[in-house]
């Protein structure tokens, strides 16, 4: 039996817990309006001192992380505290966006330097974070799936006389608009054709209901941390 937890509000079982229960209480963070943006990630047990409290109430728990926006230092505090508790954290929770991932780096793999790649991605005008997490993911997925450092080759915005574009560079840009749930699209571009991998969610919906697959399977793992391509048996 699990107990989930959104932030500090139970969505599950509401019932106290107690160590020793059979109900295995699993915090979901950053899959709701409540939580799902940088300003509000103090609902998280992301931040250090709602994570060391969450531990504290909840010894033997797990924790699934859908947040993004992170430092490295709020990352830092992850790695430290996975040490713990088992916790799957993905920038996207959504099944459909995992499956990209995985079709992305095999496409990268495939055409390496002979098409460039760039990324598009949109979301509703309240979003507060740029580039997305998700289409930072992607875009790490596939400058490793060909050996590049996304820090040194990413470009956020083109304005001027930039010149040439350069065959290494992975194009990310970003667009806020009325309410779009989330839009991502991966661009190859050779000569004489164009690839495209587009992912559109209609409903946040899928985002809850990866969160939740992903708290059934974390339960009874090792401390750790694990991410959607471990949930999917993708890897």
């Amino acid at each position: 039996m699990i107990s989930w937890l959104c932030g500090r509000r139970s969505i599950g079982n509401r019932r106290r817990w107690r160590s020793g229960d059979p109900v295995q209480p699993v915090a979901i963070c950053g899959v709701s309006d409540e939580v799902n943006q940088v300003s509000k990630m103090s609902a998280s047990p992301v931040n250090p001192p709602g994570w060391s409290r969450w531990s504290s109430a909840y010894p033997g728990g797990a924790a699934v992380i859908g947040s993004t926006g992170f430092t490295k230092e709020q990352l830092a505090e992850v790695s430290k505290y996975v040490q713990k508790v088992p916790c799957v954290l993905s920038p996207n929770m959504s099944i459909g966006v995992n499956l990209c991932f995985k079709v992305l780096a095999e496409i990268a793999k495939t055409i390496g330097d002979d098409y460039d790649m760039e990324i598009v991605e949109a979301h509703h005008r309240m979003k507060k974070d740029a580039p997305s997490g998700t289409a930072v993911k992607m875009a790490q997925v596939i400058a490793q799936a060909v050996n590049r450092n996304l820090e040194e080759v990413g470009v956020y915005a083109r304005k001027g006389m930039i010149g040439e574009r350069t065959k290494k560079e992975i194009g990310i840009q970003t667009l806020r608009a009325g309410d779009i749930v989330g839009e991502h699209t991966v661009m190859f571009a050779g000569k004489g054709e164009r690839i495209e991998v587009t992912h559109r969610a209609h409903s946040r919906d899928t985002f809850a209901a990866g969160a939740v697959r992903a708290a059934k399977w974390v339960v009874g793992k090792k401390p750790g941390l694990y991410d959607m391509q471990d949930v999917l048996g993708l890897k």
